[in-house]
């Protein structure tokens, strides 16, 4: 089939493609919970969760079509620190946080509410041995169900929003002591690692856009810039409505509830059963396609990081045993896991994602390593004083309270970098995790 030729709707179609790939049923839970613990401040906690979230995300998109999407964004840093780095990305996106979390909040949102004595070991075999064999077997069924789920999904979500607009749960309380919401959206934000997954996933998305005709970098970045606007409307609607629900339960006295526990609530009180067991219905499979896709891509990564050594099929099974036994830990442990370590990769990535657009007059690489380092020295700093380290002076560098703590050092680290004496010429590009994937994919 031949190419097709821009068209002025295109903007749309692929803006709603970049919705459907940021958009999970994963990432139901945060924006309630932020509205329960932002209270009448839900909405600039939202504006800053979009932000980080969305916003991000498609800054990373348009960042890899930039410097080409048969290169890595992490491909001026040090060869070493940057495969270690991507590692660490495919590893969280893979087994370590986001394919166990598809698992816990199908069992979490749905499974233990509607048949309590499951036990999450069970359900946890399996779902990741019905995982294992689309990923090894994959047939119509997964594209069929993520076909037509996403709208249902969708679907359940406005009928709960407008519900909830039209009676209210409850009254709004003020945001719960100690919490910033600026602070925290943007924290929150990170929680859904979108963008992480945009490293991966930006390849597919190009594909799409080479599909309709735009070839030039300059149409590219202009359509993806287009759509990148639907993509942050559409999020921000569905989440503004997700976390006006969550505000509204905040004069419950709700206590120390869970993520999934507050979206089930929160549905069951509008929705009544049926709600509970729509949504239930929905998330499982939408977190089973959800799986696969992530096992599949990670298990491809693998096997091009270890050159085959290791097959793409022993792969799978070696992810979904490690997913199975992470998921046990429940959505709030690995929320909390997650966590300190987002926070400290994050700025590392966005560092190097913000000077990629400048990397043509960016002749040093040593200014792309003194802004990594700039930006990771703090973080660790202020994660060592989460734990109890004596790093309070930490509190006190400009945009703290924003956790923007790391800009200042990140620029200062950068500066130094372009004063260090030494080559010129850019570092080697290294090959992005998705090119890997896509060379290795079976």
């Amino acid at each position: 089939m031949g190419k097709s030729r821009p068209g002025k709707g295109d903007f749309i179609v692929v803006g709603f493609a970049l919705f459907a790939v940021f958009f999970g049923a994963g990432n139901l839970i945060f924006p309630p919970y932020l509205g329960l613990e932002c209270g009448t401040k839900w909405f600039p906690a939202l504006a800053f969760f979009v932000l980080a979230d969305a916003g991000l995300a498609i800054l990373t998109v348009l960042a890899m079509v930039r410097i080409g999407t048969d290169k890595c964004i992490l491909g001026r840093l040090p060869r070493r620190a940057a495969y270690l780095c991507l590692d660490i990305v495919m590893a969280i996106v893979g087994p370590a946080l986001c394919i166990p979390r598809t698992c816990a909040t199908t069992f979490e949102m749905g499974v233990h509410v509607l048949f309590p004595g499951v036990s999450s070991w069970v359900f946890g075999l399996l779902f990741f041995l019905l995982v294992a064999l689309l990923t090894i077997r994959p047939g119509k069924v997964v594209d069929i169900v993520g076909k037509y789920l996403t709208p249902m999904l969708l679907l359940t979500i406005a009928v709960l929003c407008v519900k909830g607009v039209l009676s209210p749960i409850g009254s709004i309380s003020e945001a719960q002591a100690g919490v910033n919401a600026l602070k925290e959206g943007f924290l929150n934000g990170y929680q859904t690692m979108d963008v992480l997954g945009a490293l991966a996933i930006t390849i597919v998305i190009m594909k799409t856009v080479q599909d309709k005709g735009y070839e030039d970098k300059k149409s590219q970045m202009k359509l993806i810039g287009k759509a990148g606007i639907v993509a942050a409307a559409a999020l921000f609607l569905v989440y503004g409505g997700l976390a006006y629900l969550g505000a509204t339960a905040s004069n419950l006295g709700l206590g120390e509830i869970g993520h999934a526990d507050l979206v089930v609530l929160v549905t069951e009180l509008l929705l009544k059963k049926f709600g509970v067991v729509l949504l239930a219905l929905i998330v499982f499979f939408a977190c089973l396609t959800t799986a696969v896709g992530l096992v599949s891509s990670a298990a491809s990564y693998f096997a091009g990081r270890f050159k085959d050594r290791v097959s793409y099929t022993t792969l799978v099974l070696i992810i979904c045993v490690l997913s199975k036994l992470i998921s046990n830990l429940g959505i709030s442990a690995m929320i909390r896991l997650a966590g300190p370590l987002l926070s400290v990769l994050y700025p590392l990535l966005l560092t190097q994602i913000f000077l990629s657009f400048f990397s043509e007059k960016i002749r040093k690489s040593s200014v792309f390593l003194g802004a990594a380092l700039g930006a990771v020295i703090p973080m660790l700093l202020d994660v060592g004083y989460g734990f109890g380290l004596p790093f309070a002076f930490v509190t006190r560098l400009p945009l703290y309270d924003l956790g923007f703590v790391w800009v200042f050092p990140a620029v200062i680290g950068g500066m130094i970098g372009a004063l260090i004496p030494g080559k010129t010429e850019a570092a080697p590009q290294l090959i992005g995790p998705a090119q890997m994937a896509e060379q290795k994919a079976v």
